[in-house]
């Protein structure tokens, strides 16, 4: 049963990951009255702003600068009111340091989140999404110890870490375990979506993968309603009395 107390933090490795793989999600989320706060660590300015550096008189901070605005009017088709951009570097980014993992880890225990949406455990074409991974899960495991003190924090219980769909399912070994109908957000999706001036060729491309799963939920659930829809991971099994 849903419930809008359980908070979502959302934790997308550049400015528009969040909203090709789960931006219809998020908008459910928040229009059934749920807290969503997303953080973006990098606004992807050396790897995935390809077409704007193909613009004349483009610099670091131009780039940057529109990819900010774009994952900003993005957030706001969906929703998001909440976002935070760290701004580390991309491609690659180095976020295996004491410092960013306790950064993040504190973040967890402020906010307490019921679940965390992030990448997956695998992008073959992607390294700084596997980077994200396992930075995610590093700073769960110190938001749960007890023995990590963290003045002006206490510790959370277990988080449910859900994965992203990789940009590239096939070669990446990607096994869909949770599908989420997103037909009431698609939408909302799709303006996010062509905020991304940036990235417009993948506009298309997270569309019809929306439609491919939503035509995957109407197949394992019966339920005809379904047309689009987002797949995830588990980083963990799902626990409980019965069979769900």
């Amino acid at each position: 049963m849903f419930d809008k107390n359980q908070r979502v933090l959302v934790v997308s490795g550049h400015a528009a990951d969040y909203v090709w793989r789960a931006g219809g999600t998020i908008a459910k989320y928040i229009k059934a009255g749920a807290q969503v706060k997303v953080v973006v660590l990098s606004l992807g300015v050396r790897g995935e702003s390809n077409d704007l550096w193909n613009l004349p008189n483009q610099t670091y901070e131009s780039v940057a600068a529109t990819r900010k605005a774009e994952s900003q009017a993005a957030a706001a088709c969906l929703g998001v009111t909440d976002i935070e951009f760290w701004d580390y570097d991309d491609y690659y980014m180095s976020l295996d340091d004491e410092e960013k993992i306790n950064r993040l880890a504190t973040l967890i225990r402020t906010f307490d989140p019921y679940h965390i949406i992030t990448h997956g455990e695998l992008d073959l074409v992607n390294p700084d999404h596997d980077a994200v991974h396992t930075f995610v899960f590093k700073a769960s495991v110190l938001a749960i110890s007890n023995g990590v003190r963290i003045e002006g924090t206490k510790t959370t219980k277990q988080t449910r870490i859900f994965g992203f769909e990789p940009h590239q399912p096939e070669i990446c070994n990607f096994k869909p375990e949770v599908i989420i109908d997103i037909t009431d957000t698609i939408e909302e999706k799709k303006a996010a979506m062509n905020c991304f001036k940036a990235q417009s060729h993948l506009i298309e491309y997270y569309g019809v993968r929306a439609f491919v799963r939503g035509n995957h939920a109407r197949r394992l659930s019966g339920n005809t309603s379904y047309k689009f829809a987002e797949a995830f991971t588990r980083r963990f099994p799902y626990v409980g009395s019965w069979l769900c």
